[in-house]
């Protein structure tokens, strides 16, 4: 009885013995290079690199078939510097803004107002190279 055909076939030959440590070599490798660069991700803050637009809704008051204004009613509270109101009367001329934001922050419950015949308005945040309508409205 040959001893060396089953000793090969447990432990495997020569040449096969040697695949073994260099493929787990390269897999842990692999998987501490895609580790770190995980780890930097979270640690050096690039996931999340840009500011977002806020997330809050808005509740729009109408009268004889025009928008009188436009009340943030929840969500997140928007800095008034980083939006704009664009406003469109009827007849397609723009009209006059007036509210009062206080501390520069537009928050639940405040309300900005339009004088004239108003038929729709467009409220557009402006971020870091970026521009996003957040709420529009039109009669």
């Amino acid at each position: 009885m040959d001893l060396t055909k089953y000793r090969n076939k447990l432990i495997g030959s020569e040449d096969e013995r040697a695949v073994s440590p260099v493929i787990g070599v390269i897999l842990m490798v692999a998987i501490t290079v895609i580790l770190a660069a995980v780890i930097a991700a979270f640690v050096l803050d690039i996931g999340d690199l840009d500011d977002s637009a806020p997330n809050a809704q808005f509740d729009w008051g109408t009268d004889g078939g025009y928008i009188d204004d436009v009340t943030h009613t929840s969500g997140d509270n928007i800095d008034a510097e980083s939006i704009n109101i664009n406003t469109v009367a009827d007849g397609g001329g723009e009209d006059e803004v007036s509210g009062d934001i206080e501390g520069g922050t537009w928050t639940a419950g405040e309300t900005i107002d339009f004088t004239g015949d108003i038929t729709e308005v467009t409220i557009v945040w402006e971020g870091d190279g970026s521009s996003t309508v957040i709420a529009e409205y039109e009669i």
